[in-house]
């Protein structure tokens, strides 16, 4: 007997197609990458199996979107990973779907995985057809085969439990993985803190938040420098430079920053250096404000310095201005955004200068602002022009060509694997050139260098790198100082450390201690970067906790170490007392104030742009990343007039996103800003439930300039729960925008 002939048509395409999409490419793509970890390959098979199972057997429209929001994720997340160096987090699923954001963070050259964008789409197209031709006749799965895939994720969690790694989140999880741990660690979190509440009694974080001068200083005396220049290279880490990498022993052996690596062996480096969270307006606070940015997603204490007049005096630029110091802050890129315009000179700048002070042109077109190399010989005018003047003085400078999506010429590009791999390259040949011209106009002889980076961008398989910045100091006591700078410092440290150098009184309320000391004693650090909360010691232990609320102790003499054993898991009230003690580093600036006032408006003449705009490099406010607290009203004013407009006017939009997201609030339209007929508007909404990462995006189109009287953000409790009832349910049966009043003078 003939046995039975095998034909194509016997095969399930569907399946087939099915299969390849949600398994053989994520297994593929993760074999590619270089992302090899047992426990990320058990992931993609474990979620893939079980996508399978599930997807299979439902309509073909349900499946279809099913895959193509899967699709949409799976890029997303390796598009994010290879921007900045993390996972999305719960709170980034919002805005991975949002065209716009996604069309900003890769302009100019397009995604970085093309091939797998076409990959997930073409697969998912040949499923989709097959399972339309086979409709009636799709596979079905008997209960059974849920089995493999359960499996699968209690072998990964138990793995996790007996041998828990140090890797980097994606080298373990995909996606839907981690997003489903990351819930059922917040559910069993809540179930032992009901069983076993943490204890109400006070929780002590002086070895965090406390000044600490009790070192011995390296300088005999006060420094002989008059000005301090403050150098601050885009999302730069620590790994970049080659002494810091030979101080831990790190096994990344790629050189992305020769030159500045060059300038590290002749200055004072600290290697074991912290970085405390991710966004540059929350490094620059905690640089020049002796204090921890939040270690959380809230209302960054940048802003809330905009309502604590008594806090800000106490910050660097204000400290050294009081003593004589004219101050100054020059960025590349434009200062509404984050509201840079503002909280800086709140911190005590004198003049705070963005992309519009520039006069000389720029080597590069880039969305943010002034390419590296254009934007140091702008500084370095600026610092000539300083240099005429008798007074002493403080400058800060902040890059953007390191930021996504990243800005470098083409000789770089054909030069370097990735876009990103360029821009370092070229900042590497800005900053040096820059110190090169320093040098030769004898700057450095009686100047304070201090060159850092507001936050780090990552790097994959290196460990830490998410929290691993530099400190290069260069004074012209050089010869009087080590080449490396031992012990554990960060951020927080800066403040203290030139206020310091001059001899100058430091105020009780910095934290912190002085890289110009020797301390005998380890000290405490914590810092929350790529979702992991860390906490050392000072006495060779590192505690990390992660997105599933799981703590693992190393011992580690130093924060940044590249390898440390692991000593086990800490569970129960020990854990939650860590979050407590970065609960507490966090509190508001604003001293739990139950309202909310904010001011955004400058009144300085603002150019609009005449043709297409976007929400996010044309923003003409800087009220973003606000926490709106639940049960609150918020009230909007804003008042816009003309200053240089033709006769057409100017079209004006004001939009709301959480999360980068736009929201659903009803925001009433704008009318048309003309020369002799201004806007003013009041507006409010409620909030049901904190809102949080808010931010609003005011854009505007014409031919002209305008100019931003008014727009203050009031955000207050409601009396009682029923008065927050009855404006939602007025709100669901009212008009759009019939809560706002538009009123002309």
């Amino acid at each position: 007997m003939r046995p039975p002939r095998f034909t194509l048509h016997r095969l399930s395409w569907p399946l087939i197609s099915l299969t390849l999409l949600l398994l053989g490419i994520p297994l593929a793509l993760r074999l590619s990458l270089g992302w090899n970890h047992l426990y990320g390959y058990l992931s993609d098979l474990a979620i893939g199996s079980l996508l399978v199972v599930l997807v299979h057997q439902r309509h073909w429209l349900l499946s279809g979107l099913s895959l193509v929001l899967w699709g949409i994720l799976c890029l997303g997340s390796v598009e994010l990973v290879s921007a900045v160096g993390r996972m999305p987090a719960l709170s980034d699923i919002q805005y991975l779907t949002d065209r716009q954001f996604l069309s900003h963070s890769t302009q100019g050259s397009g995604p970085t995985y093309p091939g797998l964008a076409l990959a997930l789409l073409g697969t998912l197209l040949i499923y989709l057809f097959t399972r339309l031709c086979r409709s009636n006749t799709a596979t079905r799965f008997k209960r059974t085969a849920l089995l493999l895939p359960l499996a699968l994720l209690a072998a990964h969690g138990l793995l996790q439990q007996l041998k828990p790694s140090e890797a980097d989140q994606w080298l373990q999880f995909n996606l839907p993985h981690k997003l489903l741990a990351e819930a059922g660690s917040s559910a069993r979190q809540q179930i032992l803190d009901w069983i076993d509440p943490p204890p109400a009694g006070p929780v002590d974080i002086r070895g965090l938040s406390q000044l600490d001068l009790s070192g011995s200083p390296l300088l005999k005396q006060a420094g002989s420098a008059r000005n301090v220049l403050i150098i601050t290279l885009e999302g730069v880490p620590g790994a970049y430079l080659q002494a810091s990498r030979t101080a831990i022993g790190s096994p990344y052996n790629q050189q992305p920053m020769p030159r500045l690596s060059q300038w590290a062996e002749r200055g004072m480096l600290t290697y074991d250096y912290v970085l405390h969270s991710h966004q540059t307006i929350r490094g620059l606070y905690a640089m020049l404000c002796g204090d921890y940015s939040k270690l959380d997603t809230g209302t960054p204490k940048g802003l809330e310095l905009l309502n604590n007049p008594q806090r800000s005096e106490q910050c660097l630029p204000a400290q050294l201005r009081e003593r004589g110091l004219s101050t100054h802050f020059l960025q590349g890129a434009g200062l509404r955004f984050m509201a840079k315009d503002q909280i800086m000179p709140r911190m005590g700048f004198e003049h705070t200068r963005g992309r519009d002070w520039f006069r000389n042109k720029p080597y590069l077109e880039f969305p943010w602002g002034m390419d590296d190399k254009a934007f140091f010989e702008g500084a370095l005018n600026y610092i000539h022009t300083l240099r005429q003047q008798a007074q002493p003085w403080m400058l800060t400078l902040l890059t953007v060509g390191t930021h996504q999506p990243y800005s470098a010429p083409q000789e770089y590009l054909d030069r370097h694997e990735t876009p990103k791999l360029a821009a370092i390259a070229y900042l590497d040949d800005a900053v040096a050139d820059f110190l090169d011209s320093l040098e030769q106009r004898g700057v450095l002889n009686d100047t304070l260098v201090i060159v850092t980076s507001d936050e780090s961008h990552g790097l994959e398989n290196v460990r830490l790198a998410s929290a691993w910045g530099f400190n290069l100091l260069l004074a012209p006591e050089q010869s009087d100082l080590p080449k490396l700078k031992h012990g554990v410092y960060g951020h927080v440290d800066l403040t203290a450390s030139v206020l310091d150098y001059f001899a100058f009184p430091v105020p009780d309320a910095l934290s912190g201690r002085s890289l110009l000391r020797n301390y005998a004693h380890g000290r405490e650090m914590i810092s929350y970067t790529n979702g992991l909360l860390r906490l050392h010691d000072g006495h060779g232990s590192l505690t990390e906790c992660d997105f599933q609320n799981v703590c693992r102790r190393y011992d580690s003499e130093g924060f940044i170490a590249a390898n440390a054993p692991f000593v086990g898991r800490i569970t129960g009230r020990p854990a939650r007392l860590i979050s407590q003690r970065a609960a507490l580093l966090d509190q508001s600036l604003l001293h739990n104030q139950s309202e909310q006032r904010f001011q955004f408006a400058n009144s300085h003449p603002v150019a609009l742009k005449n043709g297409e705009v976007d929400d996010w490099a044309d923003n003409l406010i800087g009220a973003q990343y606000l926490t709106l607290n639940a049960a609150s009203r918020t009230q909007v004013s804003l008042k816009i007039r003309a200053t240089k407009l033709d006769k057409n006017g100017a079209r004006l939009q004001l939009k709301t996103k959480e999360y980068e997201r736009e929201t659903d609030i009803e925001i009433p339209q704008l009318p048309l800003l003309t020369r002799d007929q201004p806007v003013e508007l009041t507006f409010s909404f409620d909030n049901p439930k904190t809102r949080k990462a808010f931010s609003f995006h005011l854009t505007g189109q014409g031919n002209g300039a305008i100019e931003i009287v008014d727009f203050t953000v009031t955000s207050t409790p409601l009396q009682d729960e029923s008065e927050l009832l009855a404006t939602q349910s007025e709100a669901e049966s009212s008009e759009p925008g019939a809560d706002a009043e538009m009123t002309t003078p």
